[in-house]
This record gives structure tokens, C-alpha cells and sequence, in this order.
């Protein structure tokens, strides 16, 4: 049917016109879906800035110990002013709330801190007072069931709840004959550790409107959440996300133990931990989540397979320049004792030897990857307060003198 008003030959114009607006269109949104605009050509052609204001959340027996130590030699390489704990302490206050004076020399310094990432309870308005405004945020979790074992086994000697037990099956069985609630300040370790780490109740019912308050709250309050079970793939998010180089997360495990100190959960036990520590159960399993989702959005899985290879192919290469023994010995093998890390509990906590024939430039790379969290806090506390008491960790001659801050001698 013709159109009224319009002849034969300007109705098979009009039709063509119609036809070739409806092509153009149409190769427009297929070309939309293939190619990027100018401008984010430009932007992504463009080398992002490493981020330099960062602010970890350090949580208990989830491999926080290794990403501190990562964070500590960031600070060195780009000269950085990290917010270490005030005076005698090697805490940020824990495990009483944050605030910002246990942070040493905040008075003077205030919002000028560039790094924080030693263990505090989480109290994001005391946090926003020293860090600045564009601080990038993160933490790490860890499966609730081996963390469980892990913390019963190094908090043995200091939670009631576990000292009084026979072992963890025994205490899981039955927690509460263990876990008395007047003693729950000192038994924070044996329920929802997480939970409290990030300052919320860990006796808390686990609802499902107060776990889910609290899973917005802590979105809000962090850009990213990394998961200890899969370290390598966390390490490559936070290299990515942060703009971060590789040897900037090249890393070797610290504060681990020997597998003769670990207890065997019954297939009962585990599954009483995920009611008993229902509230980090819930945590983990929402962020694990989030944290697969977030490398599908950014990475994907396939170069995320093949940085993973390069990470631990550099580790190795590491390991093997570094390391005498090529990997982490018991604590009586440890010949240099300034380098032996904090032991606790019934745990065996493993170190490293270094190699003997290294020339000064790489033993000082080695020396910080093995170095310990004490010796560490306490060595960058040196440097940084050169006028403060010094922290008592029983640190090697060569740190013991500000004038190394760039240059640290072989030690005899």
C-alpha cells in the first residue's frame, strides 16, 4: 500500500533511505560491541599509577602476616610513611577498638600516613583520621575451617577456651563446656575471629538481616577483599587492582608452621565449624564469591593462569638466589636467631636461612623477605621515629642504627 501523497519512485526512495539509516545503525551498535571510543582507547592505552595510600586490614591466621611483609617492602621502595604502633606496642591497640592515637606520632603527622597494615579491630572513623581521603582499602579471608585449627594450635597456651580442651575435635564437639561468656575478651580467638577482626560482635545471632547489614557495611568500607586459600590469585588482583608491580607482590610465606603441629579434623568438626563460627562462615562464603566475580570482571581466568605461572616462577628464582635451604625449615634449624619469627602456642612457626656467598645489594632483598613481622615493625619504627626508644625484639646488629636507613652492611 502506497504512503498517501507520494509517487511510486519517491516511495522507493524513501524505503532505501529507511533501509540504509536502519544499516547504518545496526553496524554502529556491532561496531559499539567490538571497539572502544577515542577517549577509552586513550584510557587504556594510558599506564595506570601505582597507588600509594593504602590501608590493609590485617586479620588473624589468614596468611596476613606474608601480605604485611609485601606491604612493609613497598614502603621502602617508594619511601613511604607507614602508621606503626605507638611506643613499646607491635599492635595497633588490638584487640581493643582503634583509635587514632595508637598510632605513633599521629599528634604531629595526622592524615599524612600512607600505609597501614599492622592488626587492629577495625573502626573505620578512627581509620579515616589518619589515612587519606583516597586511601584504597582491603582485607583477606580465610576458610573458617582451617583457620579454626590453625588458631586453636598457635592461640593454645592463651585462650581458655582451647587451653582447657584436650584437642580441637574435643573442643568442637562441645563448645560451649569451653567457651564461658565472662571469659569471651580472652576467647576471641576461638569463634568468629574475622568477624571481630573487621569490629563487629563475633557473639553475635546470625540472623539473616544483621549478616547481610553487615556484609553492605563492610562493602562500603573496603574496595577489595582477598582470599587466603587462593594466595597466588589474590596476589595478581591486588598487583592489578593497586597497579602494582610484579616483584611488588613476589612474596615468601611467612609466619607458617611445620605440618607435624597440624590437627586432623573430623569430617564432624568441620562441619560444627560452620555453625559454631556461623558469622565468619557466612563472611567467607559471600566474599569468596565476590572475589571470583571480581577477576571475571577484570582479568579473566585466563591471564590469570598465566601471571599465576609467572609469580611462582619468579618466587623460585628467588627462593633459589636467597634461600640456603630452598624452603622454610623448623625453628631449631634457624641459624641466624634475629631472624627466628614469634613463636606461640603448640605451633612450630617456620623461617629461612639465607645463603652465605650473596653480595650486599641481594642479601638486603633477601634479608626483607624473610624478615620476620616484629623485626620488621620494629625495624621500619627505627627508621622512621630515629629519636624514639627503640621496640625490644632483639633485632641484628645492622639495624640498629638509623644512619642504615639506605645502606645496610653485611651482618658478621
Amino acid at each position: 500500500m502506497k504512503s498517501p501523497g507520494c509517487t511510486s519512485r519517491q516511495c522507493l526512495i524513501f524505503s532505501l533511505c529507511l533501509g540504509l539509516i536502519f544499516l547504518s545503525g545496526f553496524f554502529h551498535m556491532k561496531n559499539k560491541k567490538i571497539s572502544k571510543s577515542p577517549k577509552e582507547l586513550l584510557m587504556s592505552s594510558m599506564p595506570c599509577r601505582a597507588k600509594t595510600n593504602v590501608m590493609f586490614l590485617k586479620t588473624h591466621k589468614t596468611a596476613s602476616s606474608t601480605v604485611l611483609n609485601i606491604m612493609f617492602r613497598f614502603v621502602e621502595r617508594y619511601n613511604l610513611t607507614v602508621a606503626l604502633p605507638a611506643d613499646q606496642l607491635v599492635h595497633l591497640g588490638y584487640p581493643k577498638t582503634f583509635l587514632a592515637h595508637f598510632v605513633e606520632d599521629f599528634e604531629t603527622i595526622g592524615q599524612n600516613y600512607n600505609i597501614m597494615c599492622n592488626h587492629l579491630r577495625f573502626n573505620p572513623s578512627e581509620v579515616r583520621k589518619v589515612m587519606a581521603e583516597n586511601t584504597f582499602y582491603f582485607s583477606i579471608l580465610r576458610n573458617p575451617i582451617p583457620l579454626l585449627e590453625s588458631s586453636y594450635i598457635y592461640y593454645k597456651d592463651t585462650v581458655p577456651a582451647f587451653r582447657i580442651s584436650k584437642n580441637v575435635n574435643v573442643y568442637l564437639a562441645s563448645p560451649l563446656e569451653y567457651y564461658y561468656p565472662e571469659n569471651y575478651k580472652q576467647n576471641i580467638y576461638a569463634r568468629n575471629i574475622m568477624w571481630f577482626d573487621f569490629g563487629y560482635d563475633n557473639n553475635a545471632v546470625a540472623n539473616e538481616k544483621y549478616v547481610q547489614a553487615v556484609l553492605k557495611d563492610i562493602e562500603k568500607n573496603f574496595h577489595l577483599i582477598l582470599i587466603a586459600d587462593y594466595f597466588d590469585e589474590s596476589m595478581i588482583l591486588l598487583k592489578h587492582t593497586l597497579c602494582w608491580d610484579l616483584d611488588d607482590v613476589i612474596y615468601f610465606k611467612l609466619n607458617s608452621r611445620s605440618q607435624d603441629t597440624v590437627q586432623t579434623l573430623t569430617p564432624e568438626s568441620k562441619e560444627r565449624i560452620k555453625t559454631w563460627c556461623s558469622l565468619d562462615w557466612k563472611l567467607y562464603l559471600h566474599f569468596n564469591q565476590s572475589f571470583w566475580n571480581r577477576i571475571e570482571e577484570t582479568i579473566g581466568l585466563t591471564l590469570l593462569e598465566k601471571e599465576v605461572n609467572l609469580l611462582r616462577t619468579r618466587q623460585k628464582e628467588l627462593m633459589e638466589t636467597c634461600l640456603l635451604d630452598q624452603e622454610a625449615v623448623g625453628k631449631d634449624y634457624i641459624k641466624d636467631k634475629a631472624l627466628l619469627p614469634f613463636q606461640s602456642g603448640s605451633a612450630n612457626i617456620l623461617g629461612y636461612n639465607l645463603r652465605q656467598d650473596l653480595d650486599n645489594r641481594t642479601l638486603r632483598t633477601c634479608q626483607k623477605m624473610v624478615m620476620p613481622e616484629l623485626q620488621y615493625t620494629s625495624y621500619l619504627y627505627s627508621l622512621q621515629h630515629p629519636h624514639k626508644k627503640r621496640k625490644r625484639l632483639g633485632l641484628p646488629s645492622l639495624w640498629t642504627s638509623s644512619q642504615e636507613k639506605m645502606q645496610l652492611s653485611t651482618p658478621n
